[in-house]
């Protein structure tokens, strides 16, 4: 059977320790066609995420993939304070090159709608990285581009796992819930990446060393990012991977077991913000409830070290 060629695709993030992993991921894919990167503050402000994003594509020698920033609040609440895991540059500290290309002039919604226009209706995919606060204003502003992305894929959540910054909540989605809110009850394409599955993918340091003995910049890289997300040198095996599953969902969805739950998020008090519930009067969303963790592992190591 013939490749049907790559998916044109936006990479909207908060670069982020798992952010950069699962960027790199795409780039060394050639099942996508990174139309652009688009920023938002969540893991660390935007200025910060914005700056990842260009170092990363200037490791990679991908220029031509343009940056465009994004909102650096949520919709209508402060925003949170950054991730100390992720460390004071966002990227653990691992020694990235300085971004070649200045962000575009454009704010990344307005970006996001021209490209949707100018495409036909279906064919542009949304990664949705960090909180949806750009994706959600493209949604109640743009609405006519929003009605034609293909579908988006977002890392977010928490359903029958406890969550990582309130008992229910997961932290993309607690850092903007209105805006996970708007996304959820869109009726778009979503299919939704949880803690559910991201904890079930870590990676080990025998799995580091084999990245860094390939030979290939990109692996090494992940590798080197992989090794500053361990909590300490006791540990046998990463934090989760979380944001990097949306690429693998993208690549290998039978590794997933995906269920469609009609959800409704939390938009009150700051304890349950974002905690996602199943509700008969919700909205139907495609959400990840399982995964083979070492195959999509397996699958992680042999695209960053295949050709191009």
């Amino acid at each position: 059977m013939p490749h049907p060629g790559p998916r044109l695709t936006v990479i909207d993030t908060d670069p982020g320790i798992d952010d950069a992993i699962g960027i790199l991921l795409a780039l060394a894919s050639r099942d996508f066609e990174i139309a652009g990167i688009t920023t938002v503050a969540g893991n660390i402000g935007i200025e910060t995420t914005t700056r990842n994003a260009g170092r990363l594509l200037a490791f990679a020698g991908r220029e031509d993939i343009p940056v465009l920033q994004g909102a650096s609040a949520p919709l209508s609440r402060p925003g949170p304070e950054p991730l100390n895991l992720h460390g004071r540059d966002g990227i653990g500290g691992v020694a990235l090159p300085h971004p070649t290309q200045k962000p575009g002039s454009q704010d990344a919604v307005e970006w996001m709608e021209e490209l949707l226009l100018a495409q036909p209706a279906g064919a542009v995919d949304v990664f949705a990285l960090g909180p949806l606060t750009n994706i959600a204003r493209l949604i109640l502003e743009k609405p006519d581009a929003a009605k034609r992305i293909g579908r988006i894929i977002a890392m977010g959540g928490a359903v029958h796992e406890h969550g990582n910054v309130g008992p229910r909540s997961e932290f993309n989605l607690w850092a903007d819930p209105e805006a996970a809110s708007a996304v959820v009850a869109s009726g778009l394409p979503l299919v939704l990446i949880p803690l559910d599955v991201t904890r079930r993918v870590r990676a080990t340091r025998e799995f580091i060393a084999a990245l860094g003995a390939s030979g290939k910049p990109l692996a090494a890289m992940v590798g080197s990012l992989i090794d500053s997300y361990f909590e300490s040198a006791a540990n046998r095996e990463s934090r989760p991977l979380h944001d990097p599953c949306v690429m693998l969902y993208a690549l290998a969805p039978e590794l997933f077991r995906i269920e469609t739950l009609r959800l409704s998020v939390d938009t009150g008090s700051v304890e349950g913000a974002g905690a996602l519930t199943i509700d008969e009067l919700g909205s139907p969303v495609d959400v990840a409830l399982g995964v083979d963790g070492a195959a999509v592992l397996d699958l992680l190591a042999r695209r960053l070290t295949q050709e191009r």
